[in-house]
């Protein structure tokens, strides 16, 4: 993997740069939608491609080796072949669904204990097996094994959490480097910063996570609770020591305003699951703000979804049929309503990018700050 950084933005540390990957290349800022098991909900290869123009997804290592399993993933020739998706591909480690079973999992040096949340059987998750899953499941992209705190979280345990997945980073990393990738092409594995929201532990986690010296670095443990300004602040800390020339990924963030506000931090890769959720429940994101298309003021409103969204061209569809399929829980409306969300998530990191490039970025942020949190 190869991460080019084309330019920065003059007035904040917002950066467009090319991630190059066995799969093709992806340009930076990007957003992942995401593929929790093995599929982005609702949503066609196709459309992925042609509609939502996303340029990677991600699948979730926890629910993969539950569902299907890795016999079955195996057997396909990878994740790739499995569910017919040619280009790149990030899994996260299972650490995230691991932190949020709470009731049914135990934390040990060796590694984390839990019961399935399907049939409540018994499974080990270690550093080293958590890579021969991912070598198995063949991403692009794969993420070390960690803890990721609650929020909140005091200091003694944040501190001993990060001191535990340090350790954890060690055994991925001596596990990664003396296997070989299964399916004929390289893969990359990014190590986590954590540190709940304590400076000098961000700080700490930064330093060690970049010693390491992988081809990009990942952010977790925010976006779990914690107001936004923390957020943003354990971002900064933590983008001030994270190598300039490898990519930095947010796991898990999160908000529109989420997002363009950490592009302004140096930023370049986003997941998250809000936009797909979000529109399962009727809520729709715009350039001018959000919209509740369940409520009745929509009932007889004919207008596109986002008058101003290449997606309104492409779909055709009104406020008023989406209310109405939404409200009849059909499955069309859910649909449309993903369809929309994540090509609106995409159009809004593809034109960050371009502000980059032109130099316009910082205002351009400001201004779509103030109107894409306004209630519609």
């Amino acid at each position: 993997m190869k991460f080019t950084l084309q330019t920065s933005d003059i007035h904040s540390k917002a950066r467009a740069g090319t991630l190059e990957t066995a799969h093709g290349n992806i340009l930076t800022p990007i957003f992942m939608p995401v593929g929790t098991a093995g599929t982005v909900k609702g949503v066609h290869q196709h459309e992925l491609k042609e509609q939502i123009k996303a340029q990677i997804i991600l699948g979730n290592t926890y629910h993969l080796y539950l569902r299907p399993g890795l016999d079955t993933i195996r057997g396909a020739g990878g994740l790739h072949r499995f569910n017919s998706w040619d280009r790149p591909i990030l899994t996260d480690s299972g650490g995230y669904q691991v932190y949020s079973l709470t009731e049914v999992r135990k934390i040990r040096e060796e590694g984390v204990t839990f019961r399935s949340h399907i049939d409540g059987s018994k499974h080990l998750f270690t550093p080293e097996n958590v890579m021969d899953t991912q070598r198995i499941i063949g991403a692009d992209i794969i993420m070390a094994f960690d803890e990721c705190t609650p929020y909140p979280c005091d200091y003694r345990y944040a501190k001993d959490s990060i001191d535990m997945t340090h350790r954890w980073l060690q055994r991925c990393c001596e596990r990664f480097d003396n296997t070989e990738p299964l399916y004929g092409y390289e893969q990359s594995l990014f190590p986590i910063v954590q540190g709940s929201v304590y400076k000098d532990l961000r700080e700490k986690s930064a330093e060690v996570i970049a010693s390491y010296g992988r081809d990009g670095n990942a952010i977790g443990g925010l976006s779990v609770g914690e107001p936004a300004e923390e957020m943003y602040a354990m971002t900064e800390v933590v983008n001030n020591i994270l190598p300039r020339d490898k990519p930095r990924y947010l796991m898990g963030v999160g908000t529109p305003i989420n997002i363009l506000e950490n592009i302004a931090l140096g930023i370049d890769m986003f997941d998250c699951v809000m936009p797909t959720r979000n529109a399962r429940n009727g809520m729709l994101f715009t350039r001018k703000g959000i919209i509740n298309i369940k409520n009745k003021k929509w009932a007889d409103d004919f207008s596109p979804i986002d008058a101003d969204s290449d997606l309104a061209t492409d779909l055709f569809y009104s406020k008023s049929y989406l209310r109405h399929l939404i409200h009849s829980k059909e499955l069309l409306g859910a649909q449309i309503a993903t369809l929309h969300n994540l090509r609106f998530y995409m159009w809004l990191v593809e034109e960050a990018r371009n502000k980059i490039l032109e130099g316009t970025f910082y205002e351009w942020k400001n201004s779509m700050v103030k109107q894409l949190g306004e209630r519609l």
